[in-house]
């Protein structure tokens, strides 16, 4: 890149890191730590989500996917809106029911401690390994900008991500996490601007060739984006990673109580919708301008344009944005799993509540945690399947298996701590074969979107035919929520 937009890449990164550590302010607790004090503002919370969930992923790679092919992937968005309400009228009451620091404390509530940390532990290894693709994807771009292998380019961001997630705890992820989505967007406003002006056609020509089609209406469980995968397989999807998924219930934890974790929840849901149009549209954008080269991975198509087409600076601002984006979600991911470790394994097993001390404790886990994320980030180095779908594919294997779980704890009163654990490894035992085809590939035709579904069936299933096996009738049943 040229020596303007190095220059805009580390002051930004240096504004950032400084803007989100004094925002922070003096850790003093785990409560500060792992939930800001329970006292940030909704809209903070609502922006937070949206750059944890899609950064680096929406950036580099939904570009691509449009590219590649059309704009169908935005249906998946409508399922998020519908599983988002569900989760904000069916289980986020449970949540501010008393004081809870994870999003697995309400199972222990109902069925016990076992499968509390059955479902930590589920958490723990999916959020790990997704977010080792996460760091994948940041290492391409960073690639990209400055020829680095891209083994190099993970340590990097491994190193770099660390730094504030481990002074700043959550409320410095969440306040860089807003103003790293304020600049990429406007970053992808500008290519889609910029990329108009240098093609050789409109976006007729594109409406022509299908490469702005929304809708499928097929019923189909092979093709992989149609409006009742989106609607079904997203809504699942959704309900999964925002209702059960400690990295997005941390968040909601924060907010100032249920109304606003609400408004934050349903409005993250409405705001995705529009982020994934805009990032898609800037791959119609780039396709119209030439930018999609056949030798290409699809990932690298939107990265390649920032560094060969875009002006002097703002190339380097949205570089900046990018890798800033992916490594805020990166450090979400740290401090959740810190949370989770510290919260539902090390206080209960060595009987330490002291919240001085669990801070402490918080800060090594995330160490360990960055750890384990850059070493799973490579086994994906040499993966040619676009990140997004290989993340959310990977989130699919145990989401099914922690919504059924909780569906199985609200709407069957039979249901056991012993049925729950053995329907949540079932299914997450069923979901292996289907999504990474080992030891072989089971359902080989079925589409990502319905993996969630299918766990979630697959779950809820075997725990409600488990409640009736060794059981009498006279046996009394924990309602507890």
């Amino acid at each position: 890149m040229r020596p303007l937009d190095i220059a805009v890449i580390l002051v930004y990164f240096i504004a950032v890191m400084a803007v989100g550590l004094l925002l922070a302010g003096k850790q003093q607790d785990a409560s500060d730590y792992f939930l800001g004090k329970r006292g940030l503002p909704w809209w903070a919370i609502m922006l937070s989500i949206v750059a944890t969930e899609t950064s680096a992923l929406t950036v580099i790679s939904v570009p691509g996917l449009a590219a590649r092919g059309n704009l169908t992937f935005l249906q998946l968005s409508f399922g998020y809106l519908v599983g988002r309400i569900g989760v904000a009228a069916l289980l986020l009451p449970g949540y501010f029911d008393g004081t809870q620091e994870t999003a697995y404390q309400r199972l222990e509530r109902r069925f016990g401690t076992t499968a509390r940390r059955v479902a930590s532990a589920a958490f723990l290894v999916t959020r790990a390994l997704g977010d080792g693709v996460r760091v994948f994807a940041t290492a391409i771009t960073l690639a990209i900008v400055t020829s680095w292998s891209i083994p190099a380019g993970i340590l990097t961001v491994g190193v770099v991500t660390i730094f504030y997630t481990w002074f700043g705890g959550l409320r410095a992820v969440v306040w860089v996490d807003v103003v790293q989505l304020v600049f990429y967007v406007l970053g992808g406003v500008a290519t889609i601007v910029i990329a108009l002006q240098m093609a050789d056609g409109t976006l007729a020509d594109a409406w022509a060739a299908g490469k702005l089609q929304v809708i499928d209406p097929s019923l189909s469980f092979a093709t992989t984006y149609t409006l009742w995968s989106g609607l079904i397989g997203g809504a699942l999807l959704s309900a999964a990673s925002h209702g059960t998924d400690h990295l997005i219930v941390q968040r909601l934890l924060a907010s100032r109580g249920l109304p606003d974790a609400k408004k934050a929840l349903v409005g993250s849901g409405v705001f995705i919708i529009a982020q994934f149009a805009l990032f898609l549209l800037v791959g119609t954008a780039l396709w119209l301008a030439g930018a999609d080269r056949p030798d290409m991975r699809a990932d690298a198509i939107y990265p390649t344009f920032v560094v060969e087409r875009l002006p002097a600076g703002l190339a380097g601002l949205v570089v900046a944005a990018i890798l800033a984006a992916a490594m805020s979600t990166v450090s979400s991911s740290l401090n959740s799993l810190a949370s989770a470790s510290t919260h539902d394994f090390y206080a209960p097993l060595t009987g330490r509540t002291d919240s001085e001390h669990l801070l402490k404790v918080g800060r090594g886990m995330t160490l360990v945690w960055a750890a384990i994320m850059v070493g799973g980030a490579m086994l994906f180095k040499n993966r040619d399947t676009p990140v997004v779908e290989l993340a959310l594919a990977i989130a699919s294997i145990t989401y099914g298996g922690l919504l059924g779980t909780y569906l199985l704890g609200g709407l069957w009163p039979r249901a056991r701590q012993v049925d729950v654990i053995i329907a949540i490894l079932v299914g997450v035992a069923f979901m292996i074969p289907v999504v990474l085809g080992f030891p072989g590939r089971l359902l080989p035709g079925l589409a990502w979107p319905w993996y969630v579904p299918l766990g979630t069936a697959v779950t809820v299933i075997v725990g409600m035919l488990c409640s009736f096996v060794g059981r009498s009738d006279s046996l009394t049943v924990d309602r507890r929520r």
